[in-house]
């Protein structure tokens, strides 16, 4: 019986390694929840072009928007689990989403191998250029003063970015009014034109404002400051110890993936983002190129899917579907 058992699994070792080395033998599409043109589509497309080239096959970015990202999750979860449907999604698909909505029609255990985190892209929390208020501990004193008085915007109710925003109010000890728009852009441009007091945004909805003299970057929401804007303080700089907020985007396979096909492209996608060129394309975008292993990015999943839970509770959020 154990000969049996050890002649089957040797069997298995054998064949997925075979299916590894074969792969990929024909085009590879990569469905996105979002619309060209946003952070995951970016990310999707030049790690695709770089897989492409490595692989010698296509590799087809496929937008599906809309639907809080259930649309194109959904269908990466009902793929075949062969490899040549992979889904590049980001915090809102599996750390946040399950953490405010009662019901989502997929799960990350259930449906999906995460194969490789790509990237990160800190928020920031940012003023209008000639508010008065200029640091964080500005913020925190006036908040203290005359609690709710100062609004910051996001990206929508439920985003990460709102979340956020939530945990930093918490861990410093301040009440803040949230105010939703719909996407970074315009919660960007709210506080550019003085429209709400802050933004809590990425640092690429964020960064052309900065660069023109229409808003200040009170801080990052990083542990640490970023390279490419290392005069940007943090907020654990500013006595906000708790707080480390960055958007992740990653690389899933559908659940029953073959592991060396997983492996394989989970290595050949760090390997591309170890390219100067794809380093150089996160940073300008105010990201930064990240890679791991599956086991690495699943706990990044959980840990702000934890993280996450906690601050909707405090605060109250639930989003109807």
């Amino acid at each position: 019986m154990k000969k049996t058992l050890a002649a089957f699994l040797a069997l298995a070792l054998i064949s997925g390694g075979a299916l590894a080395q074969k792969y990929p033998e024909r085009a590879v599409r990569v469905l996105v929840p979002f619309a060209p043109g946003g952070v995951v589509d970016i990310a999707a497309r030049h790690v695709s072009e770089e897989l492409s080239q490595m692989w010698g096959q296509s590799v087809v970015v496929e937008n599906r928007p809309g639907g809080n990202g259930f649309i194109a999750t959904s269908a990466a979860a009902r793929a075949a689990p062969d490899g040549y449907t992979l889904l590049m999604a980001h915090t809102g698909e599996f750390s946040v989403n399950p953490a405010i909505f009662k019901n989502i029609p997929y799960e990350l255990e259930r449906d999906f191998v995460p194969i490789s985190l790509v990237s990160d892209t800190p928020l920031a929390l940012a003023a209008k250029a000639d508010s008065r208020l200029n640091s964080v501990r500005d913020v925190i004193e006036r908040s203290k003063a005359d609690p709710g008085s100062l609004t910051f915007s996001s990206p929508g109710t439920g985003s990460y970015n709102h979340l956020a925003g939530e945990w930093f109010a918490n861990s410093a000890d301040i009440k803040l009014m949230h105010v939703p728009y719909r996407g970074g852009s315009p919660a960007a441009a709210a506080v550019a034109s003085g429209e709400v007091a802050l933004g809590l945004v990425s640092v690429s909805s964020i960064e052309q404002f900065a660069k023109s003299g229409h808003v200040k970057i009170l801080a990052v929401m990083t542990k640490r400051r970023i390279p490419t804007h290392p005069d940007w303080t943090t907020v654990q700089d500013a006595g906000v110890p708790d707080v480390d907020a960055a958007n992740w985007v990653g690389l899933f396979a559908p659940k029953g993936t073959p592991e060396a096909i997983v492996d394989k492209i989970s290595r050949d996608v760090i390997t591309a983002l170890k390219s100067e060129k794809l380093q150089t394309a996160f940073s300008m975008g105010g990201g930064e190129a990240v890679g791991s292993t599956s086991d690495e990015f699943r706990a990044r999943i959980q840990r702000d899917l934890e993280t996450n839970r906690v601050i909707a509770k405090k605060a109250g959020v639930q989003v109807d579907q």
